[in-house]
């Protein structure tokens, strides 16, 4: 830390006012959770400017990875989980081998000596990289590279994929749309209301590190699933209070050394990202060649990220979006619950 010492109102205006800002900034720029990015820069503003420290109350980081698990357990419906059981093998095969060619690509990223097995992995596993992000600094890695690197790699991939799938499959537009159902805003509130406290009160009672993210995200899918409230959703600005104090937490863990370590490593990471991508579309060329999946479901059901834009471009090309969600929910629902095992099989390869 550099800089002359604040009070904390003045430390915390510094966060809010430059994060607000760069959070528009970012919308208008269409990137990738901009509310967690511009969080993150607001939270650097004050860590590389003063000398005052700041920190987030440790409750707030806990009630944020809830809201994180369970906006990814809402996603779960009857739909998919039939999909899940009726293409098991296909889909397992697409799961399995794209998380295994990202575990190979974050390890190609720990080859370099400022970067750890567990840092490098969990900075490009493709799949839930808010849930990574959220559980990445208490598993032992860099929650500032993994942030960076994780929707970095996001970024690419929601790039290439338009790209690819304009030049190589040529597909009709228009076919149709994701089914998309109307909320109560009433429901919505019960429904995070109980997966948030019945997941804090799972994740008292149960000594693994993640469960204040995966409790939550268990009883959200289990009410999303059985339909008791109707269809839910995690409301936009509770998801928006979630992704400002997971970035404001990493930005203040910032400094001038970690800053030129990460920029120093981009041009790698950008190398690795792409190797990826292609790695996981001859995964779904190889889906395609063994099942009856056809060629364009199968490389957006390897894609390794960007969920939702995955999911439009699936619907509005007339592909299997019900496969491909299942394959890309199935994937992210694996790497959230197995990352406490993977840190630690990380820990003891190094």
């Amino acid at each position: 830390m550099a800089g002359r010492e604040r009070s904390t109102l003045r430390a915390a205006t510094v966060v809010v006012v430059v994060g607000v800002v760069a959070c528009a900034a970012f919308a208008l720029l269409a990137v990738p959770s901009p509310v967690l990015f511009g969080a993150v820069l607001g939270g650097m503003a004050h860590a590389m400017t003063s000398r005052t420290p700041l920190a987030l109350p440790t409750w707030s980081f806990r009630v944020a990875q809830g809201l994180v698990g369970i906006t990814v357990g809402a996603l779960v419906d009857v739909a998919t989980l039939r999909r899940m059981g009726s293409d098991s093998a296909s889909i397992l095969l697409v799961v399995v081998g794209t998380v295994l060619l990202s575990i190979a690509a974050g390890r190609v990223l720990a080859l370099r000596r400022d970067v750890t097995p567990t840092t490098g992995v969990f900075a490009l596993i493709a799949g839930g990289a808010s849930g990574v992000v959220a559980v990445a600094r208490e598993l032992g890695a860099d929650d500032r590279v993994v942030t960076v690197v994780q929707y970095l790699r996001v970024l690419l991939v929601l790039v290439t994929m338009p790209l690819v799938t304009g030049l190589a499959f040529r597909p009709p537009s228009g076919r149709g749309t994701l089914a998309v159902e109307d909320t109560s805003t009433s429901a919505d509130l019960a429904f995070v209301a109980i997966s948030l406290v019945g997941g804090l009160l799972l994740a008292r009672l149960l000594p693994v590190t993640t469960m204040a993210l995966l409790g939550p995200l268990a009883i959200s899918a289990t009410v999303a699933a059985a339909g008791w409230l109707g269809p839910v959703a995690v409301p936009t600005w509770l998801q928006w209070v979630a992704f400002a104090v997971i970035g404001v937490q990493v930005g203040l863990r910032f400094d001038r050394a970690s800053l030129a370590s990460i920029g120093r490593m981009l041009p790698v990471v950008v190398l690795i990202v792409f190797g990826l991508i292609a790695a996981t579309a001859g995964l779904g060329a190889l889906l395609a060649w063994l099942t009856p999946v056809d060629a364009l479901t199968a490389y957006l059901a390897t894609t390794p990220g960007g969920l939702f834009a995955v999911l439009a471009i699936a619907a509005d090309a007339g592909a299997d979006a019900t496969y491909v969600m299942a394959a890309q929910l199935l994937r992210l629902l694996l790497i959230l619950a197995a990352l406490p095992l993977l840190a630690r099989w990380l820990r003891r390869s190094a």
